[in-house]
């Protein structure tokens, strides 16, 4: 009887070099998620690096000095008005609140 002839080597070739190219798709993936995953944490770092360097924002504005002087003046005058204040005592606070 003749036996015809397999290719076992043939086979394992084709079934090794499957496995080794699946291999290597594994790896390129796994690398280029490690490489986002690594660029993201550069960028977070980065971000809160440029957060601490920017300066303080600006205060908040002050009321208007007009607006806090004539305030002033009239709680002055409804002190004179109650008798607390003299007309000398009145004028020198006033005096004193509007030169600042």
């Amino acid at each position: 009887m003749f036996m015809r002839r397999r290719r076992p080597l043939a086979a394992a070739a084709m079934i090794g070099g499957t496995a080794y190219a699946a291999n290597k798709a594994g790896h390129r993936s796994a690398e280029a998620a490690m490489q986002e995953q690594d660029q993201n944490a550069q960028i977070a770092q980065l971000q809160a690096q440029q957060a601490a360097m920017a300066p303080p924002p600006p205060p908040a504005p002050a009321a208007p000095a007009g607006n806090d002087m004539v305030t002033r003046l009239k709680e002055l005058q409804t002190l004179k008005d109650q008798g607390v204040l003299t007309d000398a005592e009145f004028e020198a606070a006033k005096a004193k609140v509007i030169s600042g």
